[in-house]
């Protein structure tokens, strides 16, 4: 991921903002959570041949890599559908290969986000979601990425285009221009309508955009994208500032958190996500599997 790639990483302030006045009146509605919370912590693909001999054992096969994975994380950030949505059989295929507790989390098709940019996209759009039921029960939330051009001159098109989605459809939205980050109409009315529609948002955190980094919960679930820079000092603070947020937020009563790993070049986010999962064991009471990492590698390496 190239997003807010920056060059000079030392001179990032990469504190997390405090919750957003949204998030305070989500987490103040909910009730204390009587069951386990659903964490789930994974990677945005699982089609590298360089984690072989990392995650998958040496001489796997392409087409074996996602029976490996699922083996390790118990979701994925599925970015490959974005560019080419699959047949149904080949979802179902999927689907089969990881168990009940398992998630994937498909980015809606570019069709409908940048070529159509929500507007006119209602064929694309049942399409793409009658395919995404094809994963029955392991389906978590699909997110929809408008593009960092996509700007709240063109707010009336998002309203229009989420109020159209089935309301028992899962979905979560990340923007990225920057004016839906700044002071406007737009922007003061957009983040209250996810509200009353149910539609998530997600939290992006990444070193040159730190204006995505917007703390604002729309629903009783938190979606983050965490990038790193491939295995600096700085990773790991980050990633214990996460852990300490999500479980404040846990014991307010959160009930379901995504938590994705990304790095600018994606060799190290096993590792990464490795340190994560034992981090949220140690701070949040959860019992995810720690991966254990083919060649050993998975801490602090600074």
């Amino acid at each position: 991921m190239d997003f807010g790639r920056v060059n000079n990483i030392d001179a990032v302030d990469f504190s997390l903002p405090p919750d957003h006045t949204i998030t305070k009146e989500v987490l103040k509605s909910l009730k204390p959570n009587k069951k386990p919370v659903q964490l789930h912590v994974g990677c945005a693909k699982w089609g590298r041949e360089d984690w072989i001999g990392k995650i998958y054992p040496k001489g796997t096969k392409s087409k074996d890599f996602l029976s490996h994975y699922v083996q390790y994380f118990n979701c994925i950030e599925l970015n490959a559908l974005f560019y080419n949505l699959q047949p149904k059989k080949v979802i179902e295929r999927w689907a089969s290969l990881a168990g009940n507790d398992f998630r994937f989390c498909p980015k809606f098709s570019n069709s409908i986000s940048h070529i159509r940019q929500l507007k006119n996209a209602d064929q694309e759009t049942d399409r793409y979601i009658d395919h995404m039921l094809s994963f029955g029960d392991k389906l978590g939330p699909s997110f929809l990425q408008l593009s960092d051009r996509f700007g709240t001159n063109r707010a009336e098109v998002v309203e229009n285009y989420i109020q159209s989605l089935p309301r028992d459809f899962k979905t979560i939205i990340e923007l990225r221009h920057l004016d839906w980050f700044s002071k406007n109409e737009a922007a003061d009315k957009i983040f209250p309508l996810f509200r009353e529609l149910k539609i998530g948002t997600v939290i992006t955190d990444t070193s040159g955009r730190r204006d995505c980094l917007h703390m604002k919960l729309t629903t009783p679930m938190a979606f983050i994208r965490f990038v790193g820079n491939n295995m600096h000092p700085t990773d790991f603070s980050r990633i214990d500032g996460w852990v300490e947020r999500v479980r404040t937020w846990i014991d307010k009563g959160l009930k379901e958190i995504y938590f994705f790993i990304h790095n600018h070049e994606e060799l190290n986010s096993p590792e990464l996500c490795k340190y994560a999962i034992e981090q949220f064991n140690n701070k949040c009471g959860t019992t995810l599997k720690v991966p254990r990492l083919l060649n050993g590698e998975g801490g602090r390496l600074f």
